[in-house]
């Protein structure tokens, strides 16, 4: 008799269970909801209360979803039979007058599933774009490409520039150093006047901020990697550390007892380590917590160039010796190689994007491209690249790689602007406009914009086919 009780009230309540009522049921009840259902019934009671919840929550999804799957099959077949438009619509590839194809919009490429065999869909399926991750080469000449325009005038434009040549004016001398930020939607300008201009690259290229503090001229200056700092060398003896979103400088270190020639922030590893070089002959070592210099290398000459390693394990540094020394930090003073073959002073050492390739540039009139990987050949100069000038003056001219490594350029007394190939060593470009020493030309990180200041006080940006 007691089992007929139990299974009648196990029939009545299986016949209007809800998820809310679940908890109601005693352990006998529970496992008898859930034999009836298949599933298992061993456990306490709150395991059965959970699985027999979660039993119901299934059940009733499906009475759910039955009227929005008769609601959704008109759609689908409105989809199938647009499918053959969506092929009809695309159009060839335009071609240019030269015979090249003119470049589309859009940094990544877009692979539609119905063009590379697209696998049967189920009703209700939506068409899913697939896209392929590029390397940072791949993404710097789509990116450069995808601004490729005419404008009202009927002019080939190369980047979002206002103008494809903007000439930038305000600093009230000799303009010694210029860096683009990372994002490159603004950049920087150190000049013997003691300030450093930050400008927009977009529209006018206004002027936005001005950062002072320094009692002598900017010789170099860097962004960080994250943007949000620029590091800047002056032969006040000081390197300053200024917060570029508030315009503020928010570290000075005075511990050189000479001239500051140059500075380079961390790029990976430890974001927060700087260097800077000096007349002094010493290479010092900074971390932006705390007062005092972390390490300094001690050399015998006038230190006028420097620049970290990717990782920031190891320190390059460019002197009146005209040496490049590789020195490791970790250990007290001691050189790890030298790269040997210029005859005259370093004035420029910039690493490539990849971290592999060391460009230096020296007043002997060339420069020379090193293989600093570990384990690479004994003879590490793989290129010497000629064509830009040294004069009197003698301006601690900088060089920059492109974005994909595949070019390079520098400075040069003779007001010109020079990009060579890496791969050839040709001199692809000799760009007129300044009408004083060009100081130092930086390519933009996203587009085909190439940018310099010189000792005209001005600052050319334009247009370059790279």
């Amino acid at each position: 008799a007691t089992r007929g009780v139990w299974a009648d009230r196990a029939t009545m309540a299986s016949s209007d269970l809800t998820v809310d009522g679940v908890k109601k049921l005693k352990v006998v009840e529970l496992r008898a909801e859930l034999k009836q259902r298949g599933h298992d019934t061993k456990g306490l009671k709150a395991a059965l209360v959970e699985r027999l919840e979660a039993v119901l929550r299934e059940e009733e999804k499906p009475a759910e979803a039955a009227p929005e799957a008769e609601a959704s099959e008109p759609k689908v077949q409105e989809t199938e039979q647009e499918k053959p438009k969506l092929k009809r619509q695309r159009e060839p590839t335009p071609e240019a007058e030269d015979g090249g194809q003119v470049a589309t919009t859009g940094s990544e490429e877009k692979v539609r599933g119905e063009e590379v065999g697209e696998p049967k869909r189920t009703p209700g399926a939506q068409l899913v774009e697939v896209k392929r991750q590029k390397t940072l080469a791949e993404e710097y000449r789509a990116s450069s490409l995808s601004v490729v325009r005419v404008d009202q005038n009927g002019v080939r434009r190369l980047s979002s520039l206002a103008a494809p040549i903007m000439e930038c004016e305000g600093h009230g001398a000799e303009i010694f150093a210029m860096k683009f930020s990372p994002d490159g939607e603004c950049f920087a300008t150190g000049s013997m006047d003691k300030q450093i201009f930050l400008w927009n690259v977009k529209g006018d290229c206004e002027n936005f901020s001005v950062l002072k503090g320094h009692k002598s001229a900017i010789l170099d200056l860097h962004w960080t990697t994250d943007g949000k700092y620029i590091c800047s060398a002056s032969p006040d003896k000081t390197m300053r550390v200024w917060d570029t979103y508030k315009g503020v400088q928010v570290k000075k270190w005075d511990e050189h007892q000479s001239f500051v020639n140059s500075c380079c922030p961390a790029r990976r590893g430890n974001p927060q380590l700087f260097l800077s070089g000096s007349d002094d002959g010493t290479c010092k070592m900074w971390d932006l917590r705390w007062k005092r210099s972390a390490k300094t290398l001690q050399d015998t000459y006038q230190v006028t160039s420097v620049a970290f390693s990717d990782q920031a394990d190891l320190v390059f540094t460019g002197g009146v010796d005209n040496v490049v020394k590789v020195w490791d930090p970790r250990k007290d003073d001691e050189v790890l190689y030298t790269l040997r073959g210029h005859s005259g002073t370093i004035t420029g050492l910039s690493l490539s994007h990849d971290g592999s390739f060391l460009l230096s540039n020296s007043m002997d009139q060339t420069l020379r491209i090193w293989d600093v990987r570990p384990f690479a050949p004994k003879e590490r100069c793989t290129r010497v690249l000629s064509g830009h000038a040294h004069n009197f003056e003698m301006n601690l001219l900088k060089c920059a790689w492109s974005a994909d490594d595949q070019r390079v350029t520098s400075g040069s007394s003779d007001c010109f602007v020079n990009i060579w190939d890496v791969q050839t060593g040709g001199l692809l470009y000799k760009l007129p406009g300044h009408q004083g020493s060009v100081n130092e030309a930086v390519f933009h990180p996203r587009e085909k914009i190439i940018g310099s200041c010189a000792s005209d006080k001005k600052v050319f940006l334009g247009e370059v086919d790279i």
